[in-house]
């Protein structure tokens, strides 16, 4: 017989599932007032620089965005961990994380009469979860939560690279990727791309040439053309060699897009690679740093009929791997020096304790700190993947240090 705990979770599963994609968070709201007596239901969505938690409300917008650094909401998106506060006027506050996959959207803070036991505590974090998981599929249908990322306009560059991408972090048992763009808000050409099956994950890190619409629309053909070729089921290099054909095809080798295509069977952590150009990739292996690189060939479109080879290495339980742009080694600060080989090594390693998801926003939060002047001159990008191998995650201790 189910218990009342899971009569009143699948309660508020089954109306999110059955409400209005915009009406989401008013359904929710209503549950968690019938079934735990909430005296107040806030979602806060992580904004597109995950610096930020801004309230889901009716536009426009009044209240004032909250740091994901400080505070309790804060708190709890940054160790994604339910965290419990004391409420206004007597009461506690419940602060749940609302992730998807390991992919970070916001905070559903929940004001109830009294602290909750451990089964309500959970009953309330299997909420928001599956709040994420609606808002996801919701999405496809409004515009209301990815309003409520934005703290600033996106240029229509910007908007078409995020369209694109897959999200910014994604985990399972063998491994978990973060994965960040910066400015958030102004990009030009670098990407990222990812997709899974049971037996592979295919990870591309792309950097295309131009700026602004011209950068978006080639960044665009590549990942489709990837993609396309990826989901006919043929083979990494023949996949390559079509995304060059399109590229090429449409801009008759004037323009041209790097590419970091990898495949890892996730069985074994047998890697294929191909090495079209940048972006460049590191490894933290047992607290050792080292740039890994592999045979140079030609970037996408550059030449009609190219053809391209994989090469192979091996990830192993506990190593760390991360990819960078252009973006990243270019920044120069105010005296002329570029961010560079040993500063980017210092910042791998002063994030080594932190998550996958979380790496990308602390090496480019350094970067910021780096650069001499407030607006970048070319976009940067940092992607993290931590291998866990096919039994997950190494023991808490063992794993970067």
């Amino acid at each position: 017989m189910p218990s009342p705990s899971a009569d009143r979770y699948h309660s508020v599963e089954r109306v999110l599932r059955t409400a209005a994609p915009h009406e989401l968070l008013d359904a929710v709201r209503a549950e968690l007032d019938r079934l735990f007596g909430a005296r107040r239901v806030e979602l806060l969505m992580a904004d597109y620089a995950l610096t930020m938690l801004q309230p889901v409300a009716v536009l426009p917008y009044t209240r004032r965005p909250l740091s994901t650094n400080v505070g309790a909401p804060g708190r709890a998106f940054g160790t994604q961990r339910p965290y419990l506060e004391d409420g206004e006027g007597g009461g506690v506050v419940a602060h749940l994380p609302v992730t998807v996959r390991g992919d970070r959207l916001g905070v559903l803070s929940v004001a109830i009469p009294a602290s909750p036991d451990p089964d309500t505590l959970r009953e309330l974090a299997q909420v928001a979860e599956t709040l994420g998981h609606e808002i996801i599929v919701a999405e496809r249908d409004t515009d209301v939560y990815l309003q409520a990322r934005r703290a600033d306009r996106l240029t229509l560059a910007a908007e078409m690279q995020w369209q694109l991408l897959p999200g910014r972090a994604c985990a399972r048992t063998e491994y978990s990727i973060g994965a960040q763009l910066e400015p958030a808000y102004a990009i030009y050409g670098d990407n990222f791309d990812w997709s899974t099956s049971a037996e592979h994950l295919t990870l591309t890190v792309t950097n295309g040439m131009g700026e602004g619409i011209d950068a978006a629309l080639l960044t665009n053909l590549a990942i489709n053309a990837l993609r396309n070729a990826r989901r006919a089921g043929i083979p990494l290099p023949d996949q390559a060699a079509l995304a060059d054909q399109a590229i090429y095809g449409q801009y008759g080798g004037r323009v041209h897009v790097s590419v970091l295509l990898l495949r890892f069977e996730l069985s074994t952590g047998n890697v294929d690679v191909i090495d079209a150009g940048s972006p460049r990739m590191w490894r933290l292996r047992a607290g050792t740093i080292e740039p890994i690189t592999f045979d140079a060939q030609l970037p996408l479109g550059m030449f009609e009929e190219t053809h391209y080879r994989t090469e192979q290495f091996q990830v192993e339980a506990g190593d760390r791997l991360i990819f960078v742009s252009d973006g990243v080694y270019d920044v120069a600060s105010a005296t002329g020096e570029r961010y560079g080989k040993q500063a980017l090594a210092r910042a791998i390693n002063a994030t080594r304790l932190l998550p996958a998801a979380q790496v990308p926003r602390a090496v480019l939060q350094e970067l910021a700190g780096h650069r001499h002047v407030s607006g970048a001159e070319d976009d940067a990008m940092v992607v993290c993947l931590d291998w866990h191998g096919p039994l997950g995650p190494v023991p808490e201790g063992s794993d970067h240090r």
